[in-house]
């Protein structure tokens, strides 16, 4: 997913993430543009999971 798509829909994929993690809040998911790496370090903190299974984990809602 690219940055365009992200910014987006971002609102949607928020809702679901935090549907599947009950663990992120609404600070953790908290986009600002051009801090997508920012972003996807708090959910790999929170989620446990490597930045790679992060980006896949949102391309795949």
């Amino acid at each position: 997913m690219n940055t365009t798509d992200l910014k987006g829909n971002w609102n949607e994929l928020k809702g679901k993430l935090k549907q599947q993690y009950a663990d992120l809040t609404d600070d953790d998911l908290l986009y600002v543009e051009g801090k997508e790496d920012e972003l996807y370090g708090r959910i790999q903190q929170r989620v446990g999971k490597s930045k790679d299974e992060v980006k896949k984990m949102i391309d795949k809602l």
